[in-house]
């Protein structure tokens, strides 16, 4: 994978393979992360050095990391160790 400074071409790729390929993975980071309870959709729109955002049902979302990235491969570490950290669904 490689390792590439995390600008806006890069998040904007970053936020179409989420989307496109992992479309249950950003409901979940809503639903965990931001604390909504049942969104109908969500699609990643934006992600920084410091955070991710989403848009749940219309409406913004901003999830915070728990460090600053340094790149899009710690960008990918990071959403799939985030992933790993919610609790199995029982669903």
């Amino acid at each position: 994978m490689s390792s590439d400074p995390l600008t806006p071409d890069v998040s904007a790729r970053i936020c179409r393979h989420m989307n496109g390929d992992h479309a249950e993975a950003v409901m979940n980071y809503a639903r965990y992360y931001g604390g909504i309870k049942d969104p109908q959709t969500a699609k990643m729109i934006l992600i920084t050095s410091e955070k991710m955002e989403l848009e749940v049902d219309g409406d913004a979302l901003e999830i915070k990391f728990d460090h600053t990235l340094n790149d899009s491969e710690d960008a990918h570490h990071t959403l799939v160790a985030m992933l790993k950290a919610m609790p199995k669904s029982s669903g």
